[in-house]
């Protein structure tokens, strides 16, 4: 452990949140699956974009040079429909992440937390839209988002730090959908005090998974990296609630943790 202007931290090391995250997983596996696939899913863990540029390649490999001009125009509009139609996606995609895959993302935190513990069921990925709390959740995620993204505007560094610096937000709003937003905030930031180049560290040590994953066309992240990522990230949260509770930086009525068992 080591003190700063608080208190004690309590310090981890990634061997022992990997060897826990990775009992939680395997503790109840396909359902960590599906769970991680849906966060995926909702919170953009996908690439959409095509190539319009194929059927204009396709028509001129077809076509002699009579009729260039014409192609020329073809592959022009299909372009333009083409990247309108991206446009679109991304609008609609990002009105999606942030009413709803947002949401999602605090459920699957509540998931993880659970799962942790014990084996957790997959309905608690719904968690986020319960308990009255939808338009402030909303608004809570989507000012981490925003804030995030103003400050990579700045430089790339920035930007990453400001993300694992509120990266316990949906964890905290998942154990306590009533905290204040601006209390979720400020506790994310206490906890990752001093942290936040461990936890980069920890990232970049599924580098050779991700690698893997990248040769098996994602297949391998989607059945073990992601899930085996977030479930040690879980790990992470739980080591930072227990440090800022015992150092009297938060009240248990502010982190209650979860009483409800599951079979």
């Amino acid at each position: 452990m080591a003190k700063n202007e608080r208190g004690v931290k309590y310090m981890w090391t990634r061997e022992e949140l990997k060897t826990r995250g990775k009992t939680a997983l395997h503790r109840n596996y396909w359902i960590t699956v599906l769970v991680t696939f849906v966060l995926s899913l909702l919170t953009g863990g996908f690439n959409s974009g095509r190539n319009a540029g194929e059927t204009v390649g396709d028509i001129l490999k077809e076509s002699d040079g009579g009729v260039t001009d014409v192609i020329q125009t073809v592959g022009a509009t299909i372009f333009a429909v083409g990247l309108l139609f991206l446009i679109i996606w991304g609008i609609v995609f990002l009105i999606a992440r942030i009413f709803v895959g947002n949401l999602f993302e605090i459920g699957c935190m509540r998931f993880y937390e659970e799962n942790s513990e014990r084996k957790a069921p997959f309905g608690l990925v719904v968690e986020g839209f319960r308990h009255g709390n939808y338009g402030k959740n909303v608004l809570t995620l989507f000012l981490r988002d925003l804030y995030t993204f103003l400050w990579t505007l700045l430089l790339i560094i920035p930007g990453i730090i400001k993300a694992y610096q509120y990266s316990m937000i949906p964890y905290i709003l998942a154990e306590n959908p009533d905290i204040s937003r601006e209390r979720a905030f400020e506790l994310s930031k206490i906890m990752m005090e001093g942290q936040v180049g461990a936890a980069f560290v920890l990232d970049l040590s599924y580098i050779g998974w991700e690698i893997l994953g990248a040769i098996t066309l994602n297949i391998v992240n989607i059945l073990y990296t992601n899930p085996y990522r977030q479930s040690a990230w879980a790990e992470l949260y739980k080591v930072n609630r227990q440090s800022v509770l015992d150092n009297g930086e938060a009240s248990y009525q502010e982190l209650p943790g979860f009483t409800q068992k599951y079979n």
